[in-house]
């Protein structure tokens, strides 16, 4: 008879979060790569458009932070693979895949893969990290489908 530890237990650390936005495919991939309009929803700019091969950095006025990712994969309206992390040591790819619902609405989602497993904080991590996708998401919707601009950065940790 196997015992709990004859069994080899591999725990999923990948973080998935998926939002249905009113908006086409198009508009919503244009407000995660175009520079300018990721300000009014998620960072406070970003210093180049989104494409493959680059690196972008990130600013979050607000938090005194800055952050650069690296763009692995553009596929235009439909997915945006980039990681980050890399000065932290603690890097980890998120992938962005938008799937038209019909002319008018969008299913975003996000997964971020790449936490530790044997990171003792991985269990708060996690939800840290969901709770950040859900939070930018819920942006993204306010932003595209009401106009609005200021629920960045409004989270209080």
């Amino acid at each position: 008879m196997k015992t709990r530890k004859d069994v080899d237990f591999k725990m999923d650390t990948q973080v998935n979060t998926k939002m249905k936005i009113h908006k086409t495919v198009n508009e919503v991939f244009e407000a995660i790569v175009d520079p300018v309009k990721i300000g009014n929803y998620w960072f406070s700019s970003s210093s180049e458009r989104w494409e493959q091969g680059k690196s972008v950095t990130l600013r979050y006025d607000e938090y005194e932070a800055e952050g650069v990712i690296s763009i692995l994969e553009v596929e235009e309206s439909k997915k945006i693979v980039f990681s980050w992390g890399v000065e932290h040591g603690e890097e980890t790819v998120v992938t962005i895949t938008l799937k038209k619902l019909d002319d008018k609405s969008t299913i975003i989602e996000v997964t971020e893969s790449g936490l530790r497993e044997d990171d003792p904080e991985i269990v708060n991590k996690m939800i840290g990290q969901k709770e950040g996708w859900v939070y930018m998401l819920s942006c993204l919707k306010g932003y595209l489908e009401y106009g609005v601009k200021d629920l960045r950065a409004s989270l209080i940790h």
